[in-house]
């Protein structure tokens, strides 16, 4: 059996806007053209957000888009996709979403060895604007002090 390559999309943007408490791990519902499309890493997390829906997770806004080999069963580029958690989780993200300021938002798309696209999703609050430029100052010194003493 041949090794599958590693296939990562991640949302950089999101770690800029939002500070994270927790993260999860859930499996995405996917029909075959956003598959194939996922594969080749045509996928845009632009605005993307999670809502729940009678109890269970949607994504919202992730543009996964159509497969240029397909035919009329092409896949809607911006249609909801059902994320897959325990109930024990979907009933504690439900419960911190309700408290003010919290979001779900994915964070990056990625291939498990066994073939499956799995969504790791962060549960965050968003960021002032004071908090942005302090971990810009932070990173910026970081780097400084990493090119000064050559680690």
């Amino acid at each position: 059996m041949s090794k599958i390559k590693a296939l990562e999309i991640s949302n950089r943007k999101a770690y800029h806007e939002y500070f994270f408490e927790t993260t999860y791990i859930a499996g995405l519902v996917l029909g075959g053209t956003e598959i194939k499309s996922l594969r080749a890493g045509k996928a845009s997390f632009n605005d993307s957000y999670c809502i729940f829906h009678n109890g269970e997770l949607f994504v919202k806004s992730l543009h996964i888009s159509e497969y240029s080999f397909g035919t009329y069963t092409n896949h809607e580029p911006m249609q909801e996709r059902k994320l897959l958690l325990n109930k024990r989780e979907l009933q504690k993200l439900e419960g911190k979403i309700k408290e003010k300021g919290y979001s779900i938002i994915p964070l990056k798309i990625f291939l498990t060895e066994k073939g499956f696209f799995k969504m790791e999703i962060g549960l965050g609050k968003g960021k002032k604007l004071y908090d942005k430029r302090e971990s810009i100052k932070e990173r910026e010194n970081d780097r400084d002090i990493k090119r000064k003493y050559g680690i």
